[in-house]
């Protein structure tokens, strides 16, 4: 998902107005985000990544409400973090669903057959060999974001590129994966 970040550049007068700004407002950003997010550590981990956002933009041209634009990126940061964190328990939910069994209310982890158990390393190779043949940008987006569990942001920082192509190299990578893995 695009957000302010990817779609407006800023002067660097304005990024450094943007970044004095974000430090005079931090304390004022970190509880507007922890009442929407029920979380103070979480408002600061969505603070921090603001700040890596408007450390990373572009030059482009001048931002007319700076304040407004802060907190744009936080919202987009904050639902971005909020789908995840959805998609994440429900893949959690799906796992418990079929890997438990309910006795006297209490989960029980199903024990797998030899079968299942060979079947889930063959498949395990089978993901680590397609892993490995995806193309050097999309496997260390995929690694970062996926298996290291960096956010988008921090994920684009570390390989000093945009969000939205971090987010094209993840796509490009699960659509690889789920082809190869069918």
């Amino acid at each position: 998902m695009a957000d302010a970040g990817d779609l407006l550049g800023v002067t660097d007068s304005d990024k450094a107005a943007l970044l004095g700004l974000y430090e005079e407002k931090r304390a004022n950003l970190v509880r507007f985000f922890a009442a929407r997010l029920g979380s103070r550590a979480e408002a600061e981990d969505l603070v921090q990544d603001l700040f890596i956002r408007i450390s990373g933009m572009e030059a482009v041209g001048p931002v007319e409400n700076p304040s407004a634009l802060l907190h744009r990126i936080g919202s987009n940061l904050m639902l971005d973090r909020l789908r995840s964190q959805k998609r994440s328990g429900n893949r959690d939910n799906d796992w418990r669903a079929v890997n438990t069994t309910l006795v006297a209310g209490q989960e029980i982890a199903d024990e797998p057959s030899a079968d299942e158990v060979v079947a889930g390393r063959q498949r395990l190779k089978a993901l680590v060999e397609a892993i490995e043949d995806l193309p050097e940008k999309t496997r260390q987006a995929f690694q970062l974001h996926k298996l290291d569990g960096h956010s988008h942001v921090e994920t684009a920082r570390r390989m000093g590129i945009s969000v939205s192509t971090v987010e094209k190299h993840i796509s490009s990578a699960l659509k690889t994966l789920t082809r190869r893995l069918r």
